[in-house]
């Protein structure tokens, strides 16, 4: 199977992740996966995941289905905005 590295930044935390998954890996386990790595103990329902400002759906899609390529960055951010001051 091709390994596929990824770049993830967990907005909540501000940590940058270097995970390595592959293509056929559900968006929603990438996303499960880097929430408990960075230590944020919201539910994971409460975010969403971002590749090239827009949001990948997570209804059972994989990495390889939403055109994430090697070395890609992505974002978990909250689904709610946070208000600004």
């Amino acid at each position: 199977m091709t390994e596929l590295p990824i770049r993830v930044m967990v907005l909540d935390a501000w940590d940058e992740l270097q995970l390595v998954a592959t293509p056929d890996t559900p968006v929603s386990d990438l996303k499960a996966r880097a929430l408990t790595l960075a230590k944020v103990t919201d539910p994971a329902e409460g975010y969403l995941v971002k590749y090239r400002g827009a949001e990948l759906p997570e209804n059972g899609r994989t990495l390889g289905d939403s055109g994430v390529v090697p070395n890609a960055a992505l974002i978990v951010l909250p689904r709610r905005r946070i208000p600004a001051r």
